[in-house]
């Protein structure tokens, strides 16, 4: 790209529209590189030399509220994406965390209200919000949040 590197647009996407999930298809396969990336915001890094059917895996991955890297840098993305999930969770109220660990463990929306003396409409308000801030789009997504910053175990 001629006038800006692909982080400086990685760094203007994530400011301008959080929400937006990119996915990084680079040349470089260094790890700094995708290290970099992510740390920047990005959802996604995969070189392209990439088979076809990995580029299909990482998208639909990244559909899903996930974040996703070539298996090879796995054991190198863990430590930033737990210091991600750390930093969105503590931005959390009580409330909301109290909320999405009672939606991990299985709670349905009227159980939470009952449990916790308040209306069904204002867990359905507490679900959206956590959905919202955290950038995903599922109860299931919540969960695997929850399970991945340590909220709940699978016990």
């Amino acid at each position: 790209m001629p006038e800006m590197s692909g982080f400086e647009v990685l760094e203007q996407i994530v400011e301008r529209s959080p929400q937006v999930r990119v996915i990084i298809l680079t040349m470089h396969e260094a790890s700094e590189y995708m290290i970099r990336a992510l740390r920047l915001g990005a959802a996604g890094f995969i070189p392209k030399s990439a088979a076809a059917n990995e580029l299909k895996q990482g998208i639909e991955s990244v559909m899903r509220g996930e974040t996703y890297t070539s298996k090879e840098t796995a054991h190198e993305v863990r430590p930033i994406l737990e210091s991600r999930s750390q930093r969105l969770l503590e931005k959390l109220t009580p409330r909301q965390r109290e909320i999405l660990v009672l939606i991990a463990e299985g709670q349905t929306t009227k159980q939470i209200a009952g449990n916790l003396n308040i209306s069904v409409k204002t867990v359905e308000s507490h679900r959206a919000q956590l959905m919202e801030r955290l950038d995903i789009r599922d109860v299931a997504g919540l969960v695997r949040f929850a399970i991945k910053t340590g909220l709940v175990s699978m016990n």
